[in-house]
């Protein structure tokens, strides 16, 4: 790798923010005169945001005409609980320290508005140690469009062709591939038990974090 960048996925990736997506979802549903549902029930859909939680709590798809009146309830109830019990994957904390030691530039990539990530990240302490943050409203798109990747790799200053890609979804595959980035897939993160991580297109499967600086040829 040249002068690159190691580009991450924030929720599922490098924090574990699923308990309060869910007691946000579970809050909304007691408003709704619904009985909560377990962790277990939301953790495989966390990587969707509120879209993954109105479908595992209410069984709603962004086509039903109530879709965005309670993905903004939602919302409003998640930012005031954004930091109640989020953490960062504590395997992932001294892979963080090592890539700084090393010189690597290492920085966010989210579909999540900064209105949220912005905090959450100053809150787990890891705002002011990334190189760059890009959420869901940095740029006109998406991810899996390649959009939001080659606008972090521009503010950086880097080729994105020297960068890589961790996520935990495959749109970060897709995304990762689409802006000539190295793909790496996360299998800590939010999938299901049915997750096929070896069908996603990655480079490279990373089973816990410290792969990723085995697959960086960091000792």
């Amino acid at each position: 790798m040249r002068r690159g960048a190691i580009l991450f996925d924030l929720d599922g990736t490098l924090v574990d923010s699923a308990p309060d997506l869910a007691g946000a979802a579970n809050e909304l549903r007691a408003l709704h005169g619904r009985p909560p549902l377990p962790l277990e029930a939301y953790r495989p859909l966390a990587g969707s945001g509120a879209r993954g939680m109105l479908a595992a709590g209410f069984g709603l798809l962004p086509s039903h005409p109530d879709y965005p009146s309670m993905r903004a309830a939602f919302l409003s109830l998640y930012e005031r609980r954004l930091l109640q019990s989020t953490t960062v994957f504590s395997a992932v904390l001294p892979v963080l320290a090592r890539l700084e030691e090393s010189g690597r530039s290492w920085g966010i990539v989210t579909n999540k508005a900064l209105y949220l990530a912005e905090p959450l990240l100053a809150g787990v302490r890891l705002r002011h140690r990334a190189a760059v943050v890009v959420g869901g409203d940095s740029t006109p798109h998406l991810k899996p469009h390649p959009a939001p990747l080659l606008h972090a790799a521009h503010v950086l200053g880097v080729d994105a062709a020297d960068c890589v890609y961790v996520g935990d979804d495959p749109r970060d595959m897709q995304a990762g591939r689409a802006a000539g980035m190295a793909a790496l897939a996360a299998s800590w993160g939010y999938m299901g038990p049915d997750a096929r991580l070896d069908e996603w297109g990655a480079d490279a499967v990373l089973r816990v974090p410290d792969d990723l600086l085995n697959w960086l040829g960091l000792p």
